[in-house]
């Protein structure tokens, strides 16, 4: 037999095993085929198509339920997605589909299985390039990644303006509510690296990047309104700090360590940012249901030239939500990527993330109409001060293709602004100007960066700069300028072809190494915080407090972090100080506490509960059922479930079919073992006597409402599914617990408990479950 490759016939692999070993000092034997053992096969070319036949390897629809399909590239699953930006990235995309494979030469190769040697058993052969061009790319496949954001996840989709605000600014993005204007996020976690998990306590990272036709926009913020600093000289100090330490490389994705604290405790600049790391903002329930800020403050400019100041808001369409720390925790080993995992399959299953862009606007007149300092990064500006405009929405309805070519190499740079917008002197915001390019340079192998597909323009970019590492655009006119010999093009434009001018500043004053006195109030803004929560969210913060310097070994910086609490709140100070043993002075207790922030002691929007609502859309559904559950009630709650756009995944003690009482079949979504509580939102059990009698008999089931309860999850039991709860040491049932026999009425029950997020009055009770 052979086998046509290039225009070269090679043996079939069995031909090739039947030669002559020829060993020192022996006579030459013959291998007989029949003795060749199957398992070898696999070092044979493979020629032939290794997929089942009629199976796709494309998405069977674009729409499907998490888990419904396998995970696929955006291209394939969500094509006609489309935006400037996407079908720019087209031109960049291979697909391999009935193509042979070639070096990086566009030499075809015929044996991808073995490198070339001297004989069966011989040296392996330097001349072997397709040997070493393999090897070698391989070994310099990692880039470095990123100093702190390098755990993240990203999307593409497009923002959309509700009408032009061009009394405020120029910027041509924000003009016609008729464009969609392409835009890349990527969200991230602090501290940990590539490798750490999700859901650990932690800021979040936010950036933005708008492709616009005057240029690239990135707005590069976190989940939180403030920063831990002031200036970003201590940027370097601040991260040194909460990152592993440095002489055993832990922990990992943690700020429940020594040194964190110890920087924590002697900068008390710091603690408005750590309240809100230690309240539930610091473990998000899903990229989806967190805001997002810009921070800094920045410039809008308008065409007449006026001036108004801005901070940038991201608002959840889907609202704000938390997960509880224990579930957070136990997320991290169950599953690493449940953000990620979470982001890609609800914009697979048609749950675009949406957010509204809004702007809290102030006239530069009225700078100075605060008590606080508006350039400074940790001080927020209150809501209920200065209201937010929602101006317009952004959605994320395609994921990537590929991870590192868009997610890991995407640039976010704050100095990247289009004309319209401008810097405010904000001496963090002015540090990262620089700072973001100069990281890039490094990571990303030179000056050339913007020339990655995921970071260039849509508009079109020329100028005089040439040659770097990695240069890909190709001009032989002239590079420099001004020029006659290419009539001096790229030329510059006149002020009136929308061109980007900095705002013409007024600026005084000595050079001096010195913080604005405006700056130096730390205690104001966090007690604003403080009193803004409601008391579960209080009493989140104390154990967030508690079980971080519970893990701090050295007891004075323990003291000090409590000691600075007490300019904050004695109550707070208090609780945390008993719950790491520390007894407070009279003297610590008598300590002054700061007064409202311009007249304002409390602020809703601060709070995630306070009265907020909860958005059902995306939120999952576990129902456990096994062999005899009723199918009747099963599709009456599913359907009430799937009406409000929740999702429903059917877990049972295996997998395969689900054999109903009725005796029709059902897919199986997956185990009750291998898919814990922590993944879903609430858990329901429908009748069936039968079906009851199998859970009850398993421990893992059990166990998934106990740790449910625990967690603060609505569970609903239906009919026979009522026995398991009296099986189960568990307290008396609660508005979390719904029961009934008749499933349409469960279901709306059911449905009503869940938009409170979790039964808040549960908690003090879910301590003593041990689960």
């Amino acid at each position: 037999m052979c086998v046509d490759v290039g225009g070269l016939y090679f043996k079939s692999f069995l031909e090739i095993l039947m030669v002559k070993v020829m060993k020192k000092g022996k006579k030459t034997e013959s291998i007989p085929s029949r003795e060749i053992d199957k398992t070898m096969y696999s070092v044979e070319p493979h020629y032939e198509d290794t997929a089942p036949s009629k199976k796709l390897t494309k998405p069977l629809t674009s729409i499907s339920p998490p888990g419904a399909e396998p995970m696929m590239p955006g291209s394939f699953k969500n094509p006609k997605n489309n935006n400037d930006k996407l079908k720019q990235l087209d031109d960049f995309r291979s697909d391999p589909l009935g193509e042979s494979l070639r070096t990086n030469q566009g030499v075809k190769i015929s044996d991808n299985q073995n490198s070339l040697k001297a004989g069966l058993r011989g040296s392996t052969l330097l001349e072997d390039f397709i040997l070493r061009e393999k090897i070698t790319h391989f070994d310099h496949e990692r880039i470095p990644e990123r100093v702190v954001h390098a755990r993240g996840a990203g999307a593409h989709g497009y923002f959309q303006v509700y009408k032009p605000l061009a009394s405020y600014t120029k910027a041509e993005f924000l003009q016609d509510p008729h464009v969609r204007t392409p835009v890349f996020v990527r969200f991230s976690t602090v501290q940990g690296s590539r490798g750490s998990a999700d859901t650990v306590r932690d800021i979040r990272g936010w950036a933005t990047k708008f492709y616009t036709k005057e240029g690239n926009f990135d707005l590069v913020g976190n989940n939180t309104p403030i920063f831990f600093i002031q200036d970003a000289i201590k940027f370097p100090d601040f991260v040194h700090a909460v990152k592993p330490e440095p002489h055993n490389e832990i922990p990992q994705g943690q700020s429940a360590h020594d040194t964190f604290w110890d920087y924590i405790s002697l900068q008390p600049e710091t603690l408005h940012n750590v309240m809100w790391a230690m309240s539930d903002r610091g473990i998000p329930r899903s990229y989806s249901m967190m805001e997002g800020f810009g921070i800094h403050t920045y410039k809008l400019i308008n065409a007449e030239g006026r001036c108004h100041f801005v901070r940038f808001h991201w608002k959840p369409v889907y609202g704000v939500a938390s997960l509880l720390w224990d579930e957070a925790q136990l997320l991290a080993g169950r599953d690493p990527d449940f953000h990620r995992r979470e982001l890609w399959e609800s914009i697979e299953a048609g749950d675009y993330p949406e957010y509204e862009l809004g702007l809290q606007i102030i006239p530069e007149e009225d700078e100075d109409n605060f008590d606080f300092d508006i350039l400074d990064p940790t001080k927020l500006i209150p809501e209920s001060l200065v209201p937010v405009h929602l101006v317009g929405k952004m959605v994320l309805n395609r994921n990537p293709d590929s991870y590192f070519n868009e997610t890991e190499q995407v640039a976010f740079c704050p100095g990247n602004i289009v004309s319209g917008i401008d810097f405010s002197d904000d001496p963090l915001l002015q540090g990262r100007l620089f700072s973001y390019i100069d990281t890039q340079i490094s990571r990303l192998g030179g000056a050339n960066f913007h020339e990655i597909p995921i970071n260039r323009p849509v508009c079109p970019f020329h100028n005089h700069q040439r040659d770097g590492m990695h240069r890909i655009s190709i001009s032989g006119a002239a590079n420099y300028e001004p020029n006659s010999i290419n009539n001096n093009w790229p030329r510059e434009t006149p002020p009136a072809g929308g061109v980007f001018s900095s705002y013409p500043q007024l600026t005084t004053g000595e050079k001096i190494r010195k913080r604005s006195g405006t700056f130096i109030d730390y205690y104001s803004h966090p007690r604003l915080f403080w009193l803004s929560q409601t008391k579960v969210e209080q009493n989140h913060i104390i154990g967030g407090f508690s079980f971080e310097l519970g893990k701090v070994v050295r007891p004075w910086i323990r003291e000090r972090v409590v000691d600075q609490l007490t300019y904050i709140d004695h109550n707070l100070a208090q609780a945390v100080a008993e719950n790491l043993g520390i007894e407070l002075s009279h003297e610590q207790l008598r300590h002054p506490l700061p007064g409202p922030v311009n007249g304002i002691s409390k602020d809703r929007s601060l709070s995630i509960y306070d009265g907020h609502s909860q958005v059902l859309k995306s939120r999952r559904v576990a129902i456990l059922a096994a062999d005899g559950v009723c199918e009747k009630s099963l599709a009456i709650i599913m359907k009430s479930l799937h009406d409000q756009s929740i999702h429903t995944m059917i877990f049972s003690p295996h997998i395969g079919k689900l054999r109903t009482l009725q005796g029709t079949e059902l897919n199986i979504n997956g185990t009750i073992e291998g898919n814990p509580s922590v993944l879903v939102d609430a858990v329901i059990v429908p009748d069936g006597k039968q079906s009851i009698d199998t859970l009850l008999k398993d421990g893992n089931a059990k166990y998934y409402l106990l740790q449910a309860f625990k967690h603060l999850k609505v569970i609903g039991l239906q009919g026979e599914a009522q026995r398991i709860y009296d099986a189960i040491p568990l307290p008396a049932a609660d508005e979390g617990m719904i029961t009934g026999n008749a499933a349409l009425e469960l279901a709306a029950d059911f449905i009503e408990a869940m938009k409170l997020h979790r039964v808040w009055s549960r908690e003090m009770i879910a301590g003593q479950i041990p689960a």
